[in-house]
Parts: structure tokens; sequence; C-alpha cells
């Protein structure tokens, strides 16, 4: 019996080990490899990548009349665009346009106006961008001020929090590629208005593009990613815990310095106005001061104009600083 067992055992043990042996690769070619390569989806996002992008020119359409006033009207916009560059995803932002009365006989220059940080749940089409917009139009300046993805009537942004901050920039690269649809545009004059957020998104605009498009910021959010969105997240009803949760995830996979506009003055290539107020609690005069710095030492026509005593909003300086940029523009228009 012992034996029987023996053998049997033998026997089982030698068509085991057959069966193992067939498909135990011989070869290092003959091994499968197993990708441990972690999905990088954002990654197109970085400001080297998208200026490597071509952005894809979208649809834009003239919506209803908003105001109309002695020198220009208000009409609401439609955009049609692709948010994400490497797919054929189409969204549709809104944003406020105004055409001066002389744009029915001439051609006109185009202000993009770029607003700040606006809570969503009480965002109106106009909102941080109204009342600079009304004084450039009453002087025959075209103006664009698109919503963004979530606000107002536009398409829901990007589920990920750091995907819907950069595809602000898409946004904006596909408008540039779309005026030529703008009735009253000259095709010659891109000029940019940012204040805070917007003054990042336009800083960000310049160096993707190196383009020469005369630039005024207000009250520039200029520090470097991430620390440019954490400084904010004590405003934020959870105390920033999602952002902060969010952030960990993306530093775990990303280079936050590709994202970071302070690494990329030296593309800038359009001269540059800034205004800051001395009494602003929610952009320190101090990252002015530094980024000016900074220009300067890249030689970059950049001009500073600093108002003591006044506030975030340019407040009581606004007059002063809005006629600062009318005559920037009308400078350095072709």
């Amino acid at each position: 019996m012992k034996k029987t067992f023996i053998v049997l055992f033998t026997i089982l043990a030698g068509i085991i080990g057959y069966f193992i042996g067939r498909n135990i690769p011989t070869k290092p070619e003959d091994i499968p490899v197993v990708s441990t390569t972690t999905p990088k989806p954002l990654e197109k996002y970085t400001i080297e990548n998208l200026a490597k992008t071509d952005i894809k020119e979208g649809k834009f359409e003239m919506g209803t009349k908003l105001a109309s006033k002695d020198d220009y009207t208000s009409y609401l916009f439609h955009f049609n665009f692709n948010p994400v560059p490497d797919s054929v995803l189409m969204k549709k932002t809104e944003g406020q346009i105004n055409l001066p009365v002389s744009a029915d006989s001439k051609k006109l220059p185009i202000i993009i106006m770029l607003r700040g940080y606006i809570n969503q749940e009480i965002y109106k089409v106009g909102d941080g961008t109204r009342n600079a917009s009304d004084y450039f139009a009453k002087n025959s300046f075209i103006t664009l001020a698109p919503d963004f993805l979530g606000y107002g009537g536009s398409d829901k942004e990007a589920e990920n929090i750091f995907e819907s901050r950069f595809q602000t920039y898409v946004t904006v690269l596909s408008l540039i590629k779309s005026l030529d649809q703008i009735p009253g545009w000259d095709r010659k004059n891109i000029l940019i208005w940012g204040h805070s957020n917007g003054a990042q998104i336009a800083l960000t605009i310049m160096e993707i593009t190196g383009g020469n498009y005369p630039t005024t910021l207000w009250a520039p959010v200029s520090k470097y990613f991430p620390y440019s969105v954490l400084f904010y997240t004590d405003t934020s009803e959870d105390r920033g815990k999602l952002i902060r949760s969010e952030l960990t995830q993306f530093e775990k996979i990303y280079d936050t310095e590709k994202y970071s506009l302070d690494n990329y003055l030296d593309k800038i290539n359009a001269p540059i106005q800034i205004q800051q107020g001395t009494s602003d609690t929610a952009v320190p005069y101090q990252w002015t001061d530094q980024l000016v710095k900074n220009l300067e030492k890249l030689d970059k026509n950049i001009k500073l104009i600093k108002y003591a005593g006044t506030d975030h909003n340019m407040r009581p300086s606004w007059d002063n600083a809005v006629q600062a940029d009318l005559e920037f523009f009308l400078k350095n228009i072709i």
C-alpha cells in the first residue's frame, strides 16, 4: 500500500511539474511586462504642454441684449469650445460682450476682461468686470468677459478642482483663436485686463502663448502654485479640507512646479502695467513688489503703480486706476 502511494504521488508530482514547466518563460523576452506607470491625465495642462498644444478654435455666438447705452450695447454671448485638449468634448461657456456704437462704422481693438474669484452661487454675468468694461466700451474698445465653466449659464465645470482651474486657461486660449468671429474687431489688437485671480490667468496666458498682448493687471495673484490656492483656504466653508485632500493626491502624481507661473516669467513678451493698493488684504502688495522685481530682472516691459490706502477693488483710487489703464491701452494699440 505504501509503495503504491509513493508511486502515485511521484506520477502526480511529475504531471504537475510538467504543466508548470510549460508555463514558465524560458527567455527574458517571454516574461510579460506589467505596467506600473501612473496615469497623468492632468499633465496636458502644464504650462509647457499647453504652450506646445494646438488649442482649437471654438464657436462664438451673440446672445440676447443685456443693456443699451448711449455709447455701446451689452450682449450675452455663448462660446462652445473644447476644454480638454486631447479629447473631442465640447462645452459651452457664456459671458458679456460690449460693442461700442462706433463698431458699426469702423473696426475696433478688443480687450479680454478676466475677473477675480466670485462665489458661483451669487455670480451674475458681467460681475467682476462690469464697471471697467463699461469705461473701456465708452472709449471705443470692444470688451469680452467670459464667465468660465460652472458660472452663470455655462456648462458644468470639471469634477477635479485643479482641472477646473487649468481649464480657465484653455477657455481664454480658445477665445483668442476665435476672435475673428466677433463683429467689429479690427483683427489686430488683442489686449488683456485682469483682476486678482483673473490677473493670474492673464499672466499664465502670456507665458503659454508668448504673445504680444498688452496687459493691465490689478492686484495679481502671483505666488507660486499651489501656495496661491492654499493662501485662500481659510475662506472656504470646510476651512480648506477638500482642497488640501485633493492637493495631497495631486502632488503624489504631478510636479507642481510645472503648473506654477513664477517659473515661466521669461516667456512673457508683452508690455504689462500692474496696479496695486497698499491696503489690499486679499493680495498682499509684497507679492506684487516681488513679481515686478522678478520681471525687471528679466528685462521685461513692466510698470507698477501703487496707491496708498487703496483696497483690493481699487477703492478709493478706482477712477485713477481705470484711467491709467485706458492710457496704457491707447499707447499700445497698433
